[in-house]
């Protein structure tokens, strides 16, 4: 990896220096992370764990163990809902799965999972399809609580709504209600959806492709990437995706400037769906 850019500031120094010891201390390597984000949510770790400098923070994280998930939780971006992008899903079902639907086995991952939304989202459409029995999911995020919350599938009943109107948008053949039950305000998801599921700590920074996969949805991830991480983390989707593999990105997100953009052709353009060519 190549040395990071001089810092401008003392603050961007702390930045370094405080991103470099996560490296080293937690193998955590934010060190290719867009600097204006990272820069963003430091700061506000930083005032709202209330240390006056970054410098105090990185001490702090360092000394203490038990403080690491706690900046993981800002370091890393953990908003999303279910069938986020309707559209997205809507094209998964009309043109993607029809594809996928010739595959005796399938294996779809789910890249930076958050807390889970898109993954209990694929299973539904998959199960909707008819293709669920035969699909196992990879379900991979660096945040361990992140994971907790995705394997729970526990989600607040106030957020329900949106997810319903998302899936009836998306093409859904059922009533979302069909895959939850409502406990004291909280929407709790049917167990089944997860028995597919595997959820696992995974680095699109530091680790390697871990099996083939017909499907990669890794949707307003790489958005927080510089480029060279981005590039990084394209590679391992080409990698693990066999000929004629999908790929699906964010809506903010392209492979227009990636090194590996050959490797793809457009599928669906307005959604963002790549499929990979022949070699």
């Amino acid at each position: 990896m190549s040395p990071l850019p001089a810092p401008d500031s003392v603050e961007d120094l702390e930045i370094a220096l405080l991103l470099e010891g996560l490296f080293q201390r937690y193998h955590y390597d934010f060190r290719r992370y867009a600097r204006a984000s990272i820069k963003r949510r430091l700061v506000q770790a930083r005032e709202q764990m209330g240390y006056a400098t970054l410098s105090a923070l990185q001490d702090a994280v360092l000394h203490d163990p038990g403080m690491l998930p706690r900046l993981l939780g800002y370091l890393t971006v953990q908003v999303s809902e279910m069938f986020r992008d309707p559209s997205y899903f809507r094209a998964l079902r009309e043109t993607v799965l029809p594809h996928l639907r010739t595959y005796p086995s399938l294996k779809v991952w789910v890249a930076g999972c958050s807390h889970g939304e898109e993954v209990y989202s694929l299973a539904i459409l998959f199960r909707e399809e008819g293709l669920y029995d035969r699909t196992l999911f990879y379900a991979t995020d660096i945040n361990p609580e992140a994971l907790r919350i995705a394997e729970a599938g526990v989600y607040p009943l106030d957020r329900v709504r949106t997810f319903t109107e998302n899936h009836q948008k998306s093409g859904g053949r059922s009533s979302l209600s069909d895959y939850y039950t409502a406990d004291y305000g909280r929407a709790v998801f049917d167990k089944s959806l997860r028995s597919r599921v595997v959820f696992s700590d995974h680095s699109l920074v530091t680790d390697a492709v871990f099996a083939e996969m017909q499907l990669i949805s890794c949707r307003n991830v790489m958005i927080y990437f510089d480029r060279a991480l981005q590039d990084r983390a394209i590679g391992l989707f080409r990698d693990a995706l066999p000929r004629n593999g999908f790929l699906g990105l964010g809506a903010k997100e392209s492979l227009r400037f990636s090194a590996h953009a050959d490797a793809f052709g457009e599928f669906v353009r307005e959604e963002k769906i790549y499929r990979k060519r022949a070699a």
